[in-house]
């Protein structure tokens, strides 16, 4: 994990792990997560260097795939992990 430049997962230990150590991580939760991500924003206290996509409606994945494809577009376009 330290050599990786970005980790997107769900809420599970690999999330608070990157968090812990500093790393950019998007972090995808559904519409109703667990009460430490709190109910509304992209960011956490807990964790600066992440990132939160949250599900606008309850079961939809699709759409937050969607949002983290298109970040994903723009971030790679940017340079990525390449600055």
């Amino acid at each position: 994990m330290s050599e990786l430049d970005l980790i997107i997962t769900v809420d599970t230990a690999v999330a608070h792990l990157a968090g812990a150590m500093g790393k950019r991580v998007w972090t995808l939760l559904p519409f109703v997560p667990d009460w430490r991500w709190g109910l509304h924003g992209d960011t956490t206290p807990w964790y600066p260097t992440m990132r939160l996509f949250r599900q606008k409606s309850a079961g939809d994945w699709e759409e937050v795939i969607e949002r983290v494809r298109a970040e994903l577009q723009a971030w790679a376009s940017e340079g990525g992990g390449n600055s």
